[in-house]
């Protein structure tokens, strides 16, 4: 929080929980009850220790009050090919790398980890409809510049980043990668930055996780 000065937020993205066509559940209410009846039995993959692939599936464990078992892999390539195998239950990923595999039949759709459903997949429930209230979680981009930056650069940036950011151009691209841009002030910039920064250490504290 001290090392940077948050200048412009840009978008954000929810993640996709996907499962194995091999799992016997069509839902993430389903997937939920059977991790609640087979403690630790369920198991995720990730692209690493410390990815947002492990730690978003740990927070949908910690808020829901399941244990899974984690089975990280060396990139997102190696852990969605487990995962069309079989070899692992779930994964819990952007948009864009899982959307594909759905979208061919390879995979089973079960939630998206946002406070409101996805324009790319309007059909798909919130985990917060299927029964973990009030999640809300998304992998989110933004601009920072070193600590201490004068007010008044940080104000001209912002509000030129801002103009970029209304831009039809942009918001299509954005789209396309199942993201919406999302204008705030510094301020409330910092204040977010502040909050993920409490929340992940809450998680990473909880659901122990470390990165050797």
């Amino acid at each position: 929080a001290k090392a940077f000065t948050p200048v412009a937020f840009i978008a954000r993205s929810p993640l996709l929980v996907t499962a194995s066509n091999r799992l016997p559940v069509k839902s993430a209410s389903e997937l939920l009850a059977l991790a609640r009846s087979r403690p630790n039995h369920i198991t995720y993959a990730s692209s690493g220790l410390g990815s947002i692939n492990q730690i978003a599936a740990e927070l949908i464990a910690l808020s829901a009050g399941v244990k899974l078992s984690h089975v990280p892999y060396k990139g997102g390539a190696p852990a969605l090919n487990d995962l069309l195998g079989g070899h692992v239950d779930i994964y819990v990923s952007s948009l864009p790398q899982v959307l594909p595999v759905v979208q061919a039949g390879q995979a089973n759709a079960l939630a998206v980890t946002s406070a409101r459903r996805a324009p790319l997949l309007p059909d798909i429930p919130t985990l917060d409809e299927s029964g973990i209230s009030g999640f809300d979680l998304s992998s989110w981009w933004g601009i920072v510049g070193p600590g201490g930056m004068p007010p008044q650069i940080v104000s001209v940036l912002n509000a030129a980043i801002g103009e970029i950011l209304a831009s039809p151009e942009l918001g299509k691209l954005l789209a396309r990668e199942g993201a919406e841009a999302e204008t705030m002030t510094p301020q409330q910039f910092d204040n977010l930055l502040r909050t993920e920064i409490l929340r992940w250490s809450k998680v990473a504290r909880e659901g122990n996780i470390s990165i050797p």
